[in-house]
């Protein structure tokens, strides 16, 4: 690694000679000066890598020369050396950009531990700006149109740089959420270390406590051998949980000391292990109804959700639908090596008339199968094998069908207003009154509408106990 290039600029030739000596010893390319004319001449031939400036100099002021340098490379760290009682200078080179200050006399080990401290943040600095520019130029970025997905860009960009700030990822299953979940570890100081993941609904609880914390041997009956959990192999790195909220209360509680404490123990452990790591979960529920209703633990919710950050239905941001059919086409089509390059734009008006329920999932894996099974060099509307096609109405279920009406093309019959209306009233009757034991004043509570209307409605459409196991469908989700 090449050594530091360090500027030392003060009017007295004893400071320049000392603090450059002693810089020199430390192994760093030392260049001084001892006026801003000469300062400003050393400049135009290239820039430091640091710089110490002192503020009074005898044509000029250290100040002056700080905020030229921020203006010609905001790179280049400086570090002002005030006089006893200059605090409000110091203050002024702080906003001005300076990293930090030192007062005059100093001991040359305080100045090199600050120069030390300054450059490792400069290379800090640096780097994580590289690993973003690598992941937004990375094939795998999704790039994005949407105001909604460029400020989701720009907190996980923010959020990076925070060691172990926690992030809740909120959205739809398909929208991408493990992605920004790798897009955060990537740009972040951690992104030499471990990305481990794991699917909190994909583990029955009982075993997802082994996974997480790991347990000793003798543990349990197949406790053969101590192992290692998730949390362990993550340290130092990432660990994303997704589908937090299926996560049993009893694991909640431990989840819940790891991020307070940052220690656990193992399933059949007494000793506690700490753990230097960044949690990412993310969840397709609504984990705030989930806490009023009893069912995820308030004090973790807050604890993961430090940063929130939503990553939005593909159907709300319809500007992507077409840059991404491209992307993920061309990508599919040299992996199988047909020969599309176009979309007509007939198959494109198939694309943004598609609600795309399964969100950016179901488009790549259309793609997918789409290059692997067509042929051609365009692709027409033939080609596009949508699943809603393949369904029969009766087949979907009401929020499906009531989705396809709100996103999809307005059907050439029209909108079976009536019809749909009452089917959503009949439901969520059914549902609530399901969950009340048939009580109309709870059931009338439970929908927010008076008692009278209520009975009006159950007689309109002819509501009663038995009449729940006649219904197609109840008390199905709506």
């Amino acid at each position: 690694m090449s050594k530091a290039r360090i500027l030392v600029v003060d009017d007295q030739d004893s400071i320049r000679h000392f603090v450059g000596r002693a810089l020199e010893d430390e192994g760093y390319d030392v260049q001084a000066t001892g006026s801003v004319r000469e300062t400003r001449q050393a400049l135009d031939h290239g820039m430091p890598d640091l710089a110490i400036l002192d503020v009074k100099l005898p044509d000029g002021t250290g100040l002056e020369l700080l905020r030229e340098i921020k203006r010609t490379d905001p790179d280049v760290t400086v570090i002002v050396m005030t006089a006893f009682g200059e605090l409000d200078t110091a203050v002024e080179a702080m906003n001005a950009g300076a990293f930090w200050f030192v007062k005059k006399p100093f001991q040359n080990e305080e100045l090199l531990a600050l120069v030390h401290r300054a450059l490792a943040t400069q290379r800090t600095r640096l780097e994580l700006r590289r690993l973003r520019h690598q992941a937004f130029a990375d094939e795998e970025f999704l790039h994005s149109a949407s105001p909604a997905m460029q400020e989701a860009y720009a907190i996980a960009e923010q959020v990076a740089v925070g060691d172990t700030t926690t992030v809740l990822i909120e959205g739809e299953s398909g929208t991408g959420k493990e992605y920004f979940a790798n897009l955060i570890h990537r740009m972040s100081a951690r992104h030499d270390q471990p990305f481990v993941e794991i699917n909190c609904a994909a583990i029955p609880s009982e075993l997802l406590e082994s996974e997480l914390f790991g347990h000793e041997k003798g543990a349990f009956t197949d406790a053969r051998a101590q192992k290692l959990g998730l949390m362990e192999l993550a340290s130092g790195g990432t660990l994303f949980l997704d589908e937090i909220g299926e996560m049993a209360p009893m694991l909640q509680v431990k989840l819940l000391r790891v991020l307070e404490r940052r220690t656990f123990r193992r399933v059949g452990g007494t000793k506690d292990i700490s753990v230097n790591l960044r949690i990412i979960s993310a969840t397709n529920q609504d984990l705030e109804k989930m806490v009023g209703e009893g069912e995820f633990r308030e004090d973790l919710y807050y604890r993961l959700k430090v940063v929130p950050l939503y990553v939005p239905p593909l159907r709300e941001r319809r500007e992507d639908i077409l840059p991404l059919a491209m992307l993920f086409m061309e990508r599919f089509a040299r992996q199988f090596r047909k020969a599309f390059r176009s979309i007509t734009p007939e198959a494109e008006r198939v694309l943004l008339e598609y609600p795309w329920p399964g969100n950016i999932r179901e488009l790549k894996n259309l793609m997918e199968r789409t290059m692997l099974l067509e042929n051609g060099e365009a692709l027409e509307p033939r080609h596009i094998k949508l699943a809603h096609r393949a369904r029969p109405a009766a087949e979907a279920t009401l929020g499906q069908r009531i989705d396809e009406v709100l996103s999809g093309p307005i059907p050439a019959g029209g909108i079976p207003f009536e019809a749909i209306v009452e089917e959503l009233e009949r439901s969520l009757i059914l549902r609530a009154s399901h969950a009340t034991n048939w009580n109309q004043s709870r059931t009338a509570d439970v929908l927010n509408l008076k008692r009278d209307k209520l009975r009006y409605r159950m007689k309109l459409y002819e509501l009663r106990p038995e009449a729940s196991a006649e219904t197609p469908g109840a008390p199905g989700p709506v």
